[in-house]
């Protein structure tokens, strides 16, 4: 007797670049945070409609468009000593498990690739949202992921040390990406 195998059903999704975020903050000189952001955000999450840890995700941040509000602060995170933009153009993340940790809440863990250094991370996953159809007829869906890595883990250790003591650039570095997406 044949059987046949029924494959489960996934919906694929593309980020949305034009509405969707990418942020970091950083302690600056141990006293306040500095933010930036990261326009260029690509990439598609495969969602099984069944089993959601066999959901999947793949993206890409285009470093060279960091902007923290300050010219000369740009530059220099753009340069050999933080980002080396002309070496490491991109920022990536491919996912590896997917857990459910609450409702509407993941724990997707993955390969982030910054620098040419790639580390195991995981991050905090708020969402999906419910699917909502925009006056264009294109369904979409949204989500905020956020985690924290050591900026040194990924050869990012330029730093300065202050007159009074302490550091002027913290280690730790919060990521948070707000993206949403469009049904392929």
């Amino acid at each position: 007797m044949a059987t046949t195998s029924v494959s489960a059903p996934t919906i694929s999704w593309k980020i949305d670049p034009a509405h969707s975020h990418a942020e970091f903050k950083v302690k600056h000189m141990m006293i306040s945070n500095v933010k930036g952001s990261f326009s260029g955000l690509s990439g598609t999450l495969t969602e099984h409609t069944v089993d959601a840890s066999l959901s999947s995700i793949d993206a890409s941040i285009d470093v060279s468009t960091v902007n923290t509000g300050d010219a000369q602060r740009d530059g220099h995170l753009k340069s050999a000593d933080f980002f080396e933009v002309e070496k490491y153009p991109t920022m990536t993340f491919q996912s590896t498990t997917v857990e459910k940790s609450g409702d509407e809440e993941y724990s997707v863990t993955g390969n982030l690739t910054l620098h040419g250094v790639t580390k195991e991370v995981t991050f905090a996953v708020e969402g999906p949202s419910a699917p909502a159809v925009d006056p264009w007829g294109n369904t979409r869906i949204g989500l905020s992921a956020t985690t924290k890595i050591n900026r040194k883990d990924f050869g990012l250790n330029w730093n300065a040390t202050l007159e009074a003591g302490g550091i002027l650039v913290g280690e730790t570095v919060q990521i948070t990406i707000d993206a949403q997406f469009i049904k392929a």
